[in-house]
């Protein structure tokens, strides 16, 4: 057998074991629907019961999304991830710092904010998600209520709403957090859990919620079987599931990850939020742009996560993070024509029934994506390089790129 051919049947060998070893990334990636046109979904979680400045700051949002309209007309939509309740720190108080109280949404104190949350609903500018009864599991923060002076000292000096300011391990809510490492919560009490919370949802807004968001993205299997029960169709995630919190507190244990329209053994469509947008901590539009392109480049809809925080408390800060967040919007806008705006639940729906408006189809077109995808994973794009396994991944793109519609070839939509 002569050199060359000795050569072409090693190299073949070492392409063929590479493939065989990323089989399973291969054929995922295939499988993770493509989005045929952009999708930019503004989420912004942690709101619910509040003093009435929390609904003028929602009113506001209101005003800014229903100011951007896509090229199809529709208005930019915040999907917002609703908490329903708060620890009630006066009754705490008033029983002595043994006894668990809370106060939920429906609590008169909070109306503002409850008939601010359904009238942005109404006019499809707020997509309202289920982030929890609590931002904290209960019985996890009164034990850290005996023994943490910082929580102790927020309990005595808040009224219960900023539970972002308590230490970030309590925050979790699907984690029993009252010592480190996090054990997990009885099947049976989180079942009772998430029924009351899903009962609560529905006596609020009148219907039952479709789309769920694991506070601090902490959550189990057992969480996700009991949602589905519930009614809850779609789950964001940040691509991996973390099941509790290591010994220092953070986000740990994964035992999945997912990409967008996989799907859940309880039934559950991921969704995967993996842009991160705070302007109150400095973050600007520009950066958050240069991140969901990157995501649109890739065959995938951009969801950017944000937080109440940032446009509640000081007027300035309020007025500067809204306006951040609306230039987003609009440079998004501006650069790229053919974006459409529309809530998580309609994304996962699109991606359910794999509708041919929104999820791409044709394998060519597919095969592009496909490949940009697996050049974003560094390992892969290295192993590529040394093998030569780049020239004819390389020449596949080439013939098939021209097939991939350009983002200009739709009308212009904007912010007035």
């Amino acid at each position: 057998m002569s050199v060359f051919l000795v050569t072409v049947s090693v190299v073949m060998l070492i392409w063929a074991s590479v493939l065989f070893v990323y089989r399973n990334v291969l054929v995922r990636l295939w499988r993770e629907p493509v989005v045929r046109r952009p999708v930019l979904i503004i989420e912004s979680d942690d709101w619910g019961p509040g003093p009435d400045s929390h609904a003028h700051a929602l009113e506001q949002l209101c005003g800014m999304l229903n100011r951007c309209t896509d090229g199809s007309g529709r208005a930019a939509v915040m999907t917002v991830g609703v908490v329903l309740a708060a620890p009630d720190n006066a009754a705490i108080r008033d029983r002595g710092y043994r006894e668990y109280a809370r106060r939920t949404l429906q609590d008169p104190a909070f109306e503002k904010v409850w008939h601010a949350l359904r009238r942005g609903r109404d006019r499809g500018v707020l997509a309202l998600q289920l982030h929890g009864l609590e931002h904290l599991w209960p019985a996890a923060f009164m034990h850290a209520l005996t023994r943490d002076d910082a929580v102790r000292q927020w309990v005595r000096e808040q009224a219960g709403f900023d539970t972002g300011s308590l230490p970030s391990a309590i925050q979790s809510r699907w984690a029993d957090t009252s010592s480190l490492p996090s054990v997990p919560i009885e099947p049976g009490l989180i079942a009772a859990a998430v029924n009351q919370e899903i009962r609560l949802f529905e006596a609020c807004f009148d219907r039952l919620p479709a789309v769920a968001v694991p506070p601090t993205f902490v959550w189990s299997a057992p969480v996700e079987r009991a949602w589905s029960a519930g009614g809850v169709r779609f789950i964001i995630t940040p691509g991996r599931r973390y099941t509790g919190r290591d010994a220092s507190g953070r986000p740990a244990f994964v035992d999945r990850r997912m990409l967008n329209g996989d799907m859940a053994a309880s039934g559950c469509t991921y969704l995967v939020r993996d842009v991160y947008f705070e302007p109150a901590l400095g973050h600007r539009a520009e950066a958050a742009l240069e991140t969901v392109s990157n995501r649109f480049r890739l065959g995938r809809p951009a969801l950017v996560e944000t937080h109440r925080f940032n446009f509640v408390g000081d007027a300035a800060d309020m007025a500067r993070n809204l306006e951040e967040t609306e230039r987003l919007l609009a440079t998004a806008l501006a650069r790229i024509p053919s974006l459409r705006f529309m809530s998580s639940e309609e994304l996962g729906e699109a991606m359910r029934r794999r509708d041919a408006d929104l999820v791409e189809h044709r394998v060519s077109v597919r095969l592009v994506f496909w490949l940009r995808r697996l050049a974003a994973l560094g390992r892969l794009r290295k192993i590529a390089w040394l093998t030569g396994l780049v020239v004819p991944a390389g020449l596949l793109y080439l013939a098939t790129q021209g097939r991939v519609r350009s983002p200009e070839e739709a009308s212009f939509g904007v912010c007035r």
